[in-house]
């Protein structure tokens, strides 16, 4: 009976494992993205049964970010997010570019026009008038 036990933890599956780093928050989100083609494995789209192996290089795309990881550690348990970093290595390019593209985001997200809120009382009128001029 160990044996079969210790056959199932070296098994994987993908959408068990991404959940299990924290790359999302539910299993059925995972699914979902394996599903788009939003995660590669080695550079091929694959579905969300595939056994995950250490060693296996990723490419996820989540929230108009990209993450390029190494699967160092399996496991099946969700575990604390400082554990979970522990499960894979990401590259320095990677880091890199992410973060450049966080701050473009950023960036962009603060020159856009935000508006000033709910018209006033005053505004109201003003706006009520010129409709009423039509």
């Amino acid at each position: 009976m160990a044996r079969q036990e210790e056959r199932d933890d070296d098994k994987v599956r993908l959408d068990k494992w991404l959940w299990a780093a924290r790359f999302f928050k539910t299993r059925q989100l995972a699914h979902e993205a394996l599903e788009l083609g939003r995660v590669l494995v080695n550079g091929d789209r694959v579905k969300a049964s595939r056994v995950v192996k250490e060693g296996d290089r990723l490419l996820l795309r989540l929230n108009q970010l990209e993450y390029n990881v190494e699967v160092l550690q399996l496991s099946t348990q969700r575990r604390p997010a400082k554990e979970a970093v522990l499960m894979y290595r990401e590259d320095e390019a990677s880091i890199a570019a992410r973060e450049e593209r966080t701050l473009l985001l950023k960036a962009e997200h603060a020159s856009f026009p935000h508006g000033d809120g709910r018209p006033t009382k005053k505004a109201r009128r003003e706006i009520s008038r010129f409709k009423s001029s039509f």
